[in-house]
C-alpha cells in the first residue's frame, strides 16, 4: 500500500441518507503506508451545523501536512465551510499510531472535544503508562512465545523490547468523552464496539454509511495480537465482532481505516471467515508434534521477510490461542517456559 506524498486534488465524497456528507482525505500515516482519516460534516456547506473529524492520521510532517491539504480540497472543491476553529468533535476509533499518533498536532489547532471508546483512555491520556510494567510484561511475553534462543528468536525478541519502550502518542490527549457500545455521540455517531484487531475499536454508524475502521478492511485481515497480551484483543473477539457487523441492516457502504469503499461489505465479511478458517486448518496441520509460535510462525510462512516478523508472530500466536480456546489445540509448557503446542486428539 503506497502512501500519496500530498492529499488528493478532489477528496473522496459519499452521501449518507440523511445528507450527511463524509469525506475521505488519505494520509501518509507511515512512509509507504496510508490511511483514512473521515471529515463528517451536517448542515448547510456554507455554514455547517456540525464537522467531526474521524481519527488524525500519523505523527510526522508528511501525514499533517496532507491532512490540512485535505480539508482545503474539501473547501475548494465543494464549498465546504469547515476549518480548525469550526471542528465540533475529534473521534478517535482506536489508538493505533496511524490513526492516533496525529492528535497532539490536531489538539494544537482545534479545541474540539475528543471522543474514543473507554478502554483506550488510559493508552491517550498517559501513553507512557508504567514502563517498568510494560518492559516486564513483554518478558514474559517473548519467553511464552518461545524467543529464548539466538537467530531469529534473538533479532525478534530485541525488536518485541523496542515496540515495548514505544507509544502510540507523543504526548498525553485529554479525553472528553469515554465511550461505551450503542453510544449515540452528538446525535451522529452510533458507536459500535468491535475488538480483535484492537481491544478498544470501535466502528462507527451514520445513517446508512459504517465507518469500519481497521476492524472491516477491503485488502486485508486486520493484523492481530493473542488476548492474553492486550484485553480484547484476539481472533475470538475479531469473529465475534464480524458477527455483529454483519447483523446491521440498512448499510449501503462501509469505508474502513484503508483502501477504498466496501459496497459488498458483507460479501468481504464472509471472505474474511473463509480466510481464518483456512489459516486455522493450517495451523493445526503444523502442529502436529509440540511445537512454539516462533517455529510455528516459520512453519506457516517459510519465506518469511523480516519486516513481516513481529506482525506475524502476533498473528500466529493469536491464532494458537483461539484454537486452544476451542479444545483443537493443547498448551504446554517446555522447561525454560516457553509454550508448546500441539494438535488435540480426535475423538
Amino acid at each position: 500500500m503506497s502512501a500519496p506524498t500530498s492529499a488528493p486534488a478532489l477528496a473522496a465524497r459519499h452521501v449518507t441518507s440523511s445528507g450527511t456528507r463524509v469525506y475521505t482525505l488519505t494520509v501518509p500515516a507511515f512512509p509507504h503506508f496510508a490511511a483514512n482519516v473521515f471529515l463528517v460534516v451536517r448542515g448547510d456547506a456554507v455554514r455547517p451545523e456540525y464537522t467531526a473529524l474521524v481519527d488524525t492520521g500519523g505523527s510526522h510532517e508528511a501525514s499533517t501536512a496532507a491532512l490540512e491539504a485535505g480539508l482545503e480540497a474539501i473547501r475548494s472543491e465543494y464549498g465546504e465551510a469547515v476549518a480548525w476553529n469550526t471542528l465540533s468533535r475529534v473521534m478517535i476509533t482506536h489508538p493505533h499510531p496511524d490513526h492516533v499518533a496525529g492528535l497532539p498536532f490536531v489538539r494544537g489547532q482545534t479545541d474540539a472535544p475528543v471522543a474514543a471508546h473507554e478502554w483506550a483512555v488510559a493508552t491517550m491520556q498517559n501513553p507512557s503508562g508504567d514502563p517498568v510494567k510494560r518492559q516486564a510484561d513483554m518478558e514474559d511475553h517473548i519467553l511464552w512465545l518461545g524467543l529464548t534462543g539466538e537467530g531469529t528468536e534473538a533479532e525478534y525478541a530485541e525488536r518485541l523490547r523496542r515496540r515495548a519502550r514505544n507509544s502510540m502518542l507523543s504526548e498525553a490527549v485529554e479525553v472528553q468523552t469515554p465511550l461505551k457500545d450503542g453510544d449515540v455521540l452528538d446525535d451522529v455517531f452510533t458507536v459500535i464496539h468491535t475488538p480483535g484487531h484492537e481491544g478498544s475499536q470501535v466502528c462507527l454508524r451514520v445513517d446508512d454509511l459504517l465507518l469500519s475502521a481497521d476492524h472491516l478492511l477491503p485488502r486485508n485481515s486486520p493484523p492481530l495480537m493473542p488476548e492474553r497480551f492486550q484485553r480484547g484483543a484476539g481472533l475470538g473477539h475479531y469473529l465475534k465482532s464480524l458477527d455483529r457487523i454483519e447483523e446491521l441492516e440498512g448499510v449501503s457502504v462501509a469505508l474502513g481505516g484503508h483502501d477504498g469503499p466496501m459496497q459488498d461489505w458483507k460479501g468481504r465479511i464472509q471472505n474474511l471467515r473463509d480466510r481464518y478458517h483456512d489459516k486455522l486448518r493450517a495451523v493445526l496441520d503444523a502442529a502436529a508434534a509440540p511445537i512454539t509460535i516462533h517455529d510455528l510462525t516459520h512453519a506457516l510462512h517459510p519465506r518469511l521477510r523480516a519486516i513481516q516478523a513481529i506482525l506475524l508472530l502476533d498473528q500466529t500466536a493469536a491464532l494458537a490461542e483461539y484454537l486452544v480456546a476451542q479444545g483443537d489445540l493443547l498448551e504446554t509448557r517446555r522447561e525454560d517456559g516457553a509454550a508448546l503446542f500441539v494438535r488435540a486428539a480426535q475423538p
